[in-house]
């Protein structure tokens, strides 16, 4: 067989077990927890914001990061609510490149799936525990959520994963809202019909057992943008298309219609500077239909300390910048954040 077993990893409720959640952090999360799922439900005005780093790449840079969130955080938490970024996981188009911390918590040195499992979890009980905020990643790998099962405030379904069944029975027992994708092919049908799945009931396999959840009530779909034919990027932000999506859902009986925008990836061409034009477009197309406003919950944003990117292994690494995504740096960050403050 060409598989090669390393090593049999830790069930993840060993691993939680030797790094337990405090009751303090606990009870931060709950609390966090259901001030993100009165916004869904509408029971709250409040708009999300999803900020940080393209991939955590770095436990001390990606703190820093968040330390600075927090402190912005409490002075806007009147009218915004602000999930760190701290995506650990990281799909890749070809298989080539860093996949994220889980695969190799020093992005310099060779994958350790054991060493990566510990290093995420840590790193996200540090961002409660530090910082008060809660954090949101992707779940790229099903098998892998229930290690941050109960530390994790949203989760994501990316772009290529979002067709997968495994995925869509996986994201129905989840607790927390969870954005599902569109494809890089743009059927806003096929994200719809995730999110159909997801908060459906389903029995299924899963980590070797036969489990059943009862399905989540809040997913909801996330424009990302898509790639045509000629793989040029087609934005999916502009009214134009919020209105179509609100008509889609309209045709559907879903709990909690809402939409989060992702400024970057297809929506930017990952011309990243370009999020702070799209942030504000998005936000201007919500004021001008009470409808819109209800239904666009949040955006996501990517940025880090410094801006743009840079590549690993050149031996000049920069803190604080991507090694994956060029994203936007503090400065425009924090502005934005204001920007969008006043504009909610």
């Amino acid at each position: 067989m060409s598989f090669t077993f390393v090593r049999k990893l830790p069930i993840p409720a060993e691993i939680k077990k030797q790094f337990p959640i405090s009751e303090a952090a606990a009870e931060i999360k709950a609390k966090r927890d259901a001030e993100i799922r009165d916004v869904f439900t509408g029971a709250s005005k409040k708009f999300l914001v999803i900020i940080g780093p393209c991939s955590a790449d770095a436990e001390d840079s990606v703190m820093d990061y968040v330390r600075r969130l927090a402190k912005v955080q409490e002075r806007v938490s009147d009218r915004l609510i602000l999930i760190p970024r701290v995506y650990t996981n990281k799909p890749r188009t070809t298989g080539e490149g860093y996949k994220g911390m889980v695969h190799q918590p020093d992005p310099e040195k060779k994958p350790d799936m054991l060493a990566g499992l510990i290093a995420i979890r840590k790193l996200h009980l540090r961002v409660i525990e530090e910082t008060g905020l809660t954090s949101a990643d992707e779940m790229l790998y099903p098998e892998n959520y229930w290690y941050l099962a109960d530390i994790l405030s949203y989760v994501a379904i990316g772009a290529r994963s979002v067709e997968d069944q495994h995925h869509r029975m996986t994201t129905s027992g989840m607790d927390v809202p969870a954005g599902m994708k569109n494809p890089t092919s743009g059927d806003l049908s096929v994200m719809l019909n995730s999110v159909v799945a997801a908060q459906n009931a389903h029995d299924f396999i899963y980590r070797g057992w036969e489990v059943a959840t009862q399905g989540n009530p809040l997913a909801h779909v996330i424009l990302r943008g898509a790639t045509n034919k000629h793989g040029n990027s087609i934005p999916n932000y502009h009214y134009e298309d919020l209105i179509r999506l609100l008509h889609m859902y309209d045709q559907r009986e879903l709990s909690y219609p809402a939409v989060v925008i992702d400024a970057n990836h297809s929506n930017s061409n990952k011309q990243y500077e370009e999020q702070v034009r799209i942030v504000k477009e998005i936000l201007n197309s919500r004021a001008l239909n009470p409808r819109l406003h209800e239904l666009v919950k949040g955006v996501m944003i990517e940025s880090y300390l410094e801006p743009g990117s840079q590549k690993i292994g050149c031996g000049q690494h920069i803190y604080g910048k991507s090694i994956t995504d060029p994203c936007l740096g503090w400065k425009e960050s924090e502005e934005l954040i204001y920007d969008i403050y006043k504009m909610c």
